[in-house]
């Protein structure tokens, strides 16, 4: 993408749509989330980006019985509401004309410097806590990513904490720079930084369906996909969306299935057809214990406490191919 002197701001009544050079950005105030990433007449959002809170359990979770101490992260992953929207724009507050009937003011596009809007999201848990995710848009098309939990007293530990991305097709690979293999919080010794290349979008296959894939401490990732939804696109073209760490190295997995599907299946033929991309973006993550799969945790070292806060910040890029 090429950068531009302005960004293209529409104020909608239902969606705030920000454009420039060969970009289309779709933030809904209806589904709580940005809903549409279209770069080069290519989608990249199947579903609205919102915070996660859960991964798939593993055996040993499942021993630990960690799901009963934490299953309420699972409904909240699945049901977080979005409760407030503000509208940023060149650091003046637009939220108040935004929406209809206050944006009957604009008669035409608004160009601007930078945009930015935050969702904040209240979780049903008990008691309930609140993340916001703030999404900072400039003229190049680069989107500045920062995703806040509020700790909250008395609430169980999380398995994860970030932002999911489900993309409308499956991508053929992805390249990133950090540690090598498969890698969590408590089994990334034997991980070498450096960069690395998957084909596909590997899943463990495991008799029964639990997380796997996890990358830790990364710096950058990118996804490469050449299929789209539309079927009048016949042409395979690569286009790829890059993950870039601000600050602090995140972790990320990149497979076919949410944790709700691998959560969902009881063995390896009730997973559903491969047709997505699911790219989970994590500040932190619980780690897979191992010690025993009879009831022994993880080790106080590995947990994630929601009773602290939690911030993951990257920066999403569409580098042409």
């Amino acid at each position: 993408m090429k950068n531009t002197a302005k960004l293209s701001v529409v104020y909608g009544d239902v969606v705030l749509g920000v454009h420039g050079e060969n970009f289309s950005y779709l933030f809904s105030y209806a589904s709580g989330g940005l809903e549409s990433v279209k770069v080069n007449q290519r989608e990249w959002i199947y579903r609205p980006i919102k915070p996660t809170f859960w991964r798939a359990l593993t055996d040993n979770d499942r021993g630990s019985q960690f799901h009963l101490k934490s299953g309420m992260w699972l409904g909240a992953d699945q049901f977080t509401q979005c409760v407030a929207i503000k509208v940023v724009a060149d650091d003046q507050d637009q939220t108040a004309v935004a929406t209809a009937p206050a944006n009957n003011q604009f008669q035409e596009t608004q160009a601007v410097d930078t945009l930015a809007i935050t969702y904040t999201y209240e979780t049903i848990t008990v008691p309930k806590t609140t993340t916001e995710i703030t999404y900072t848009v400039r003229p190049d098309g680069k989107i500045k990513v920062t995703a806040h939990y509020h700790g909250q007293p008395s609430l169980p530990e999380l398995p994860v904490f970030g932002i999911r991305l489900v993309m409308p097709t499956l991508a053929t690979g992805f390249t990133y720079d950090g540690l090598s293999g498969e890698t969590y919080p408590d089994r990334k010794q034997g991980g070498k930084p450096g960069q690395y290349h998957v084909t596909g979008l590997p899943v463990a296959p495991y008799l029964v369906p639990q997380d796997s894939g996890m990358h830790m401490e990364t710096n950058w990732v990118e996804v490469v996909r050449d299929t789209q939804l539309d079927n009048k696109a016949i042409q395979r073209t690569a286009t790829s969306l890059r993950v870039q760490a601000i600050d602090t190295p995140f972790h990320f997995s990149c497979v076919p299935y949410t944790p709700l599907e691998l959560e969902s299946a009881t063995h390896q033929e009730e997973l559903p057809l491969a047709r997505r991309t699911v790219l989970s973006l994590y500040r932190a993550v619980r780690g897979v214990g191992g010690i025993d799969s009879w009831g022994s945790d993880v080790l106080p070292d590995y947990r994630v406490s929601a009773q602290e806060d939690h911030i993951l910040e990257v920066e999403l890029s569409f580098p042409e191919k």
